[in-house]
């Protein structure tokens, strides 16, 4: 039986070859179109090649990592980003009180009122 990686090799080869001969036999028959579709379907196999192997790298990277520990990092991660929130929440609310303090004092709004 052969391996599936060794499987998948051998399909990707055969696309390859099918699709730059059936550029060469295009371009040897003046078909413009029929080039310019094998060379896009070679353009997408190398593209999804290049992403199958981005992917694997990621995920190989990632199974160094315990699961505790890559835990860990996500909460830390979801954590500065709350803070983050928060300071431009209280950034916004600054700049209204700002705003307000502002529009009061040149006479565009009264005061408002506090209730107690």
């Amino acid at each position: 039986m052969i391996k599936r990686s060794r499987l998948w090799r051998l399909l990707a080869w055969g696309y390859a070859f099918i699709n730059v001969g059936g550029l060469i036999y295009a371009a040897r028959m003046g078909e413009e179109m029929h080039g310019m579709l094998h060379l896009f379907l070679l353009l997408v196999g190398v593209a999804g090649y290049i992403g199958w192997k981005l992917a694997r790298r990621g995920v190989a990277q990632a199974d160094h990592l315990p699961r505790a520990q890559l835990a860990e990092q996500r909460i830390e991660y979801l954590q500065q980003s709350i803070d983050a929130m928060a300071l431009e929440l209280e950034r916004v609310g600054e700049a209204q009180r700002f705003s307000d303090k502002l529009r009061v004092e040149r006479g565009e709004t009264a005061p408002l009122k506090k209730e107690q």
